[in-house]
């Protein structure tokens, strides 16, 4: 299973083999259970997450409600970037929504292998290149689409997600309350 991140870099960039050992050896897997939170609102987010298996669902509190602003399933990242960065308390929760296994990094592991292998610095650069963008891409859509169009862009892009996610769970991703998902579904069918 650890292979899948060294094959995720290899995609970016091709590695050598003492530079894909290295990221081996570096590894720190973690399963954690359905339900299991990994960033509190207020917490200083310390790690950042690459999914092997699962689901974690970001939200933030609105008037005592929960908003689901984002899921990051099978080789994606979960990096609360502000504050990671700027060590800031987080806005947000990060929440498992099945059983999850994540490989664990922080800034200390990061920087061990900036030394010894510098060429990571690059790497780390366009996999945060294509964090930021996949993330610009979905603020557009949010900003720019009807409930509907997001629905549709959803199903057309990460159908998975209505398998393993709740439906409550997906209208608030859209922006909807539940009952006009039931709405908007009725339609689409």
């Amino acid at each position: 299973m650890k292979q899948k991140l060294v094959d995720y870099f290899s995609k970016i960039i091709p590695l050598t083999d003492e530079e894909a050992g290295a990221i081996l050896e570096s590894i720190v897997t973690k399963t954690f259970k359905k339900g299991d939170i990994l960033l509190r609102e207020g917490q200083v987010s310390t790690e950042v997450y690459f999914v092997l298996e699962g689901c974690v669902r970001q939200y933030y509190l609105k008037e005592g409600e929960e908003v689901t602003n984002g899921f990051f399933t099978e080789e994606q990242w979960v990096i609360s970037i502000n504050s990671l960065s700027q060590k800031v308390p987080a806005d947000h929760y990060w929440v498992c929504s099945e059983d999850t296994t994540v490989v664990i990094g922080n800034e200390q592991k990061e920087n061990d292998l900036y030394c010894r292998f510098p060429r990571f610095e690059t790497i780390s650069r366009k996999v945060m290149e294509k964090v930021f963008g996949e993330q610009q891409k979905l603020n557009v859509s949010y900003f720019t689409a009807t409930p509907e169009e997001r629905y549709l862009r959803l199903m057309n892009t990460r159908p998975d997600l209505f398998q393993r996610i709740p439906q409550y769970q997906i209208a608030s991703y859209i922006g909807v309350k539940p009952e006009s998902l039931s709405r908007i579904r009725r339609r689409i069918r």
